[in-house]
């Protein structure tokens, strides 16, 4: 038995209901503050009970409680012939609480009629997993009790989420697939909240998580509120030494399609548009019917070592980003973007990297007059260079600049070094950086323009 008292991060399955954690690049810290217990006295079987406050940026609000319990089974631990035939089955349940006081400050638009806010919203997730040698097939449902909020316009429609993974790996090949749909699945500790923080649960994002810089320039933000279909699927293999393809040393490609939409609603006539009415059950969402592309990514890399020392990376990207829908102006932006990246170790102290990278853009007619009407934008084509030399594990020094080809012509220069000493990291900085958004898992926020330094010091205890 482990007892917890103070704060702590939890996570439910995937998140579908409960995922508390921190990241702060994005300043997300979404701990609990409270109790927590879990029990593991009998074999194959996992229990966990918790409660308490959730922190929105430096508070606690007292105003709503959060209250959990889940459970997991390892059946394969209790079954002996599963494990003769190098297979495991996992089911788990898990069941959340948020508790949170009506105020009595919101009202149906147009009228003095106050709306009638549920204090406790209830929600379910259910999952197995099963695994048999090198194949993984893995399904989740979520459920959620009426919850109207900001992201929702304050409805009384139910939210239920859906993922099934299936992949296969085994040594030099892997793959696999995933969908997920969610609807109206906005969990968050404060009702009337917006943006990043209060957030309860995490919907995992099925887009690929780019470090380059071009490829990065437009990520993709879950869509908790209106909801989403979303596709992953992704394939790698390594061609064996000394074969055609693979050479003296093996190369590595892999493959990475996403694809999201948005969801069909259709809702109360007499609100066309969006399909939802303030203080009715909102709009309905036909399970299988798919709305506009909000995401599309396509991508191929391929890792060759050339020698024991050099090694080149490549990496060709097709992506469409439909601005409209994620940031709710302009239209959609379809890039083609094209990586090269060498590194040369030229001994096990030092090294030296560098790479480059061309983004070749066009834009359809409605973000073509939402860029006209913003001249002072960055709009289509990019050029971005990097160089980095490193001293192992003591300095690395990277000069950078990311430059707008096909409009203001911009240059996002910077210059940087970082020294690593025991437990002591310390980073330097000077540059410009552009706005836009920093994204990580699918959460984004928002990040204006800046030139100066920037200093960074991390002890690792």
């Amino acid at each position: 038995m482990e007892l917890t008292g103070g704060t702590f991060y939890e996570q439910f399955g995937s998140g579908f209901i409960l995922r508390t954690y921190e990241d702060r690049t994005l300043g997300i810290d979404n701990s609990i503050l409270g109790g927590r217990v879990k029990v593991n006295s009998v074999k194959g079987l996992r229990l966990t009970a918790l409660g308490g406050l959730q922190r929105v940026y430096w508070d606690w609000k007292l105003q709503s409680q959060v209250y959990g319990a889940d459970v997991e089974a390892d059946i394969h631990d209790w079954i002996p012939s599963m494990r003769a035939k190098d297979a495991a089955l996992t089911l788990g349940a898990s069941w959340v609480l948020r508790h949170e006081k009506d105020d009595g400050d919101i009202f149906l638009d147009g009228t003095d009629y106050r709306l009638k806010l549920p204090e406790e919203t209830n929600a379910i997730d259910i999952r197995g997993t099963f695994t048999q040698g090198p194949w993984s097939l893995q399904a989740e449902y979520a459920w959620k009790g009426q919850d109207p909020s900001y992201d929702n316009d304050y409805t009384y429609n139910h939210g239920q989420a859906v993922m099934l993974t299936g992949s296969y790996s085994r040594k030099g090949l892997s793959a696999s697939l995933q969908a997920k749909r969610s609807s109206n699945f906005s969990f968050r500790s404060q009702r009337k909240r917006n943006g990043l923080p209060a957030f309860i649960n995490y919907m995992p994002a099925f887009t690929y998580q780019h470090t380059y810089a071009l490829p990065a320039l437009f990520p993709y933000a879950t869509q908790y509120g209106p909801g989403e279909w979303a596709f992953n699927g992704s394939f790698g293999y390594t061609f064996p030494r000394k074969s055609a393809l693979g050479g003296r040393y093996g190369t590595s490609l892999t493959l990475n399609l996403s694809y999201i939409s948005s969801l069909v609603h259709e809702g109360d006539p007499r609100n066309p548009i969006n399909g939802a009415v303030r203080g009715t059950d909102g709009y309905k969402s036909p399970f299988w019917k798919m709305g506009h592309t909000n995401y599309w990514d396509f991508n191929v890399q391929l890792e060759k070592r050339l020698s024991k020392p050099v090694t080149l990376h490549f990496m060709y990207m097709n992506q469409r980003y439909n601005r409209q829908a994620l940031e709710n102006e302009g239209g959609n932006i379809y890039n083609n973007i094209f990586v090269a990246d060498a590194k040369w170790r030229i001994n096990r102290k030092f090294t030296l990297r560098g790479e480059v990278q061309y983004m070749l853009s066009h834009e359809d007619s409605a973000e073509r007059d939402f860029m006209d009407a913003h001249p002072e934008r960055d709009r289509c084509d990019w050029f971005y260079a990097l160089a980095e030399f490193s001293w192992t594990p003591y300095l690395m020094f990277s000069v950078s600049d990311m430059i707008n080809t096909g409009g203001t012509g911009n240059h996002y220069y910077m210059f940087g070094i970082t020294g690593n000493y025991r437990n002591n990291r310390l980073m330097l900085s000077y540059g410009r950086t552009r706005e836009g958004f920093n994204c990580s898992g699918g959460m984004c926020r928002y990040v204006p323009a800046m030139k100066g330094f920037q200093i960074n010091y991390t002890y690792n205890f």
